[in-house]
Formats: structure tokens, C-alpha cells, sequence
């Protein structure tokens, strides 16, 4: 990934206009994915938060088409989860996190999931928040998503990944050192 850009964590006005204008359609299109919350408080909230707005920017730049999926009412915060069709393509061909990458002899991928995502400023979904994704629509049905991992599973070596065939969702595993064409990892950011 280009690091160089991620120094900054700011966008220009001309990148936040658009960025804005893409979420905007998005949310617009896709109103069951968050019923009841108007666009003018959330943008509000995103034009206050320069560094979020980076890290939406570089969830849409990596393909992850973000939108909004929830309010947190205690907090305030504006829930953003990747909601592209497919797993994002700016992002595939990653292993699992930083152990994994430096543990490859060789053929080692350029990333991992995990760093990427702390390079981002976002989080990886856990396998609860994927399958509350899948609730709004049908995701990964040709790729899968890395989700994290619990402790106890990456200890010895393996890491957890999901898609959606048959019209379920599964969770399956694999070494955290494996990496494939069509596996990226979903995210999620709050606002």
C-alpha cells in the first residue's frame, strides 16, 4: 500500500467533497440499512472528525464502499461497516496480521488484514458483526473476509474467515499465514 498518503490523515476539500457526495448517494440508496437516521446529522458529525473522514476515505479507496449500518445512542457515534458486494479488492491477497506476514519464508503478501486495518484507523468485524452485515444484504457470495480472531485460535496458528453460500453464512479457518486473490477483510469505523 502507499504508505505516503496515510502519513497525512487528511484529505483535501476537494477529496472530502467527494468523498461526502459518494456516501450521501450511498446512504440514500440504500435505506434499509439504516432506518430512521438522517443524513444531515451524519454529516454534521463527519465534517467534525477530519481524521474519521480519512480513514471512510481510505475504506472507499480500497473498494470497501463504506455505509452507515448504525447509531450508537449512548455514545453518538455513527456505525460504518465495508458494505461492497464482494470482498474489497483494494485490500485482498493480505494475510491474516503481522505475525503471520513476518513468519512466511516465502511468496510473503504485501500486508497483512491487521496492520492494514490499524493503517486505516478502522477495526476488523468480529464474526458477530459480519453476520449482523449479512442481515442487510447478501455479501461475499464469490470471495470471503477475514474477521478477527480470537486470541485463543491465533495462539496456535489459525485465524477465522466468513462468506456467504447457499444463502448462510460460514465461518471457516485457515493458517493465519495463508493469503488468497479473492479474501480481503471487512471493516467497521465509528463516528
Amino acid at each position: 500500500m502507499n504508505k505516503t498518503k496515510s502519513n497525512t490523515k487528511k484529505l483535501s476539500s476537494e477529496q472530502r467533497e467527494e468523498l461526502l457526495r459518494a456516501l450521501k448517494a450511498r446512504f440514500e440508496k440504500n435505506m434499509n440499512r439504516h432506518k430512521g437516521l438522517e443524513w444531515a446529522k451524519i454529516q454534521t458529525k463527519l465534517e467534525a472528525n477530519a481524521e474519521k473522514l480519512w480513514s471512510l476515505n481510505e475504506m472507499e479507496r480500497t473498494g470497501g464502499e463504506p455505509d452507515v449500518v448504525g447509531h450508537d445512542k449512548k455514545t453518538g457515534e455513527y456505525i460504518f461497516y465495508d458494505c461492497s458486494a464482494e470482498s474489497p479488492k483494494g485490500r485482498r491477497s493480505v494475510c491474516y496480521d503481522g505475525d503471520a506476514l513476518r513468519s512466511r519464508k516465502e511468496h510473503k503478501p504485501q500486508n497483512s488484514a491487521m496492520d492494514l486495518a490499524d493503517d486505516m484507523g478502522i477495526e476488523i468485524l468480529p464474526e458477530e458483526q459480519y453476520r449482523e452485515l449479512q442481515k442487510l444484504g447478501e455479501f461475499d457470495t464469490k470471495t470471503s473476509s477475514w474477521v478477527k480472531t480470537p486470541a485463543e485460535i491465533r495462539n496456535l496458528g489459525g485465524a477465522l474467515f466468513c462468506d456467504r453460500r447457499y444463502d448462510q453464512v460460514f465461518v471457516y479457518h485457515n493458517g493465519a499465514e495463508s493469503y488468497y486473490a479473492a479474501r480481503a477483510f471487512r471493516g467497521s469505523l465509528r463516528v
